[in-house]
């Protein structure tokens, strides 16, 4: 471990060094690998430092018990060595988990899909509870969200909405949120009081970039038509709404949400890519079975991973038995516990299968 270390330390010095070159920034590209590497690196150097700083405590420690005769500092040096030894102990733990290889695709940007499942209209306005708890832990990120396609309700809900989130390691702290989510309240609509039970899912894709996927334009069949409103209500008096459909796989993208149809197409074409580079991760995850076992989901869309219980105020993530009695907090974008606990969790199973 210690040989990485030093190895990973005398990069992060490079990285250092790169920064501080001023014609870095001329090469855009260049210049985004370097700092995004640099801060990749960034929270295991800190821990590496500590970790070397609390080694040279106890070895000063030690040296002083072997050179000291009096009772009083000997008994003070031993509890000083007992707490250093916790902390050693400690941040070679957590040394061990920041040094799991990353996924490369976390640093990538996302697209989210969000669809209500069964609880009809219930269910759509959760959609959109969702939607905005998202968009709220975005703001405090500073992430930048863009709405690609949505299918609203009438009553404030949405049937489906996708939407593209961009900032740091998006995807590497989103992908866990794929799955059902399921939610437990009293519909607006209820005037008997009882508790519903309605279900939502979300689907987290790593956005693609040009390098990552080519689609072949013979392989588009690209439909204008004029979009429509809640109800079926004309939006656009124009052809105005895009449908791409990939013809070697049959998979549809609509857009309608731009009144210009030029934008709708590139929005189309950007959760086209995001699905056929997902559905080629998921083949070639698909091939390294035992890295696969170590994920703390498979982003299987059909599989149950939260429930939200509003009268209860209770956040329940049943991957990792995580119960947190403050719902409210986390639907204003708070996930932060959440997210972190998922982290490290996927980052112990993967060591424990790689001892």
């Amino acid at each position: 471990m210690i040989d990485k270390l030093e190895q990973l330390s005398e990069r992060y010095d490079e990285l250092n060094k790169l920064i501080m070159d001023p014609d870095l920034p001329r090469d855009q590209k260049r210049y985004r690998e370097v700092m995004q590497e640099h801060a990749s690196l960034s929270e295991t150097m800190r821990a590496y430092e500590e970790y070397r700083r609390v080694v040279e405590s106890l070895a000063e420690t030690r040296q002083l018990l072997d050179g000291e005769t009096d009772a009083a500092i000997r008994e003070m040096a031993h509890e000083e060595l007992e707490t250093l030894e916790a902390q050693l102990s400690e941040l070679e733990g957590r040394l061990r988990v920041l040094l799991v290889p990353k996924d490369p695709l976390d640093a990538k940007n996302a697209i989210m899909e969000i669809r209500a499942g069964t609880g009809g209209d219930e269910a759509a306005l959760f959609a959109a509870d969702l939607y905005r708890m998202y968009q709220r832990l975005s703001e405090t990120r500073s992430w930048k969200v863009e709405v690609m396609s949505s299918s609203p309700t009438e009553i404030g809900g949405f049937k489906e909405v996708v939407f593209s989130i961009s900032g740091r390691n998006v995807y590497g702290d989103l992908k866990y949120e794929s799955g059902v989510h399921r939610v437990q309240r009293v519909p607006e609509t209820e005037s008997g009081g009882r508790i519903h039970t309605s279900a939502v899912t979300v689907a987290v894709l790593p956005e693609a970039e040009e390098s990552d996927l080519q689609v072949n334009q013979e392989d588009l069949r690209i439909d204008v038509y004029r979009s429509s409103g809640p109800g079926g209500q004309s939006v656009n008096t124009t052809d105005s709404a895009v449908r791409v459909t990939h013809i070697p796989t049959g998979m549809v993208v609509t857009c309608q949400d731009e009144k210009s149809q030029l934008k709708n197409k590139a929005k189309a074409l950007r959760v086209l890519k995001a699905r056929l580079y997902e559905m080629e991760e998921a083949r070639r995850h698909a091939e390294e079975a035992a890295a696969r076992r170590s994920q703390i989901g498979s982003g299987d869309r059909s599989e149950r991973i939260r429930t939200y219980n509003y009268p209860q105020n209770r956040f329940t993530d049943h991957r990792i038995n995580l119960t947190l009695y403050r719902l409210d907090s986390i639907l204003q974008g708070e996930l932060d516990e959440a997210i972190g606990a998922l982290k490290i969790t996927d980052r112990e199973a993967y060591l424990k299968d790689h001892a």
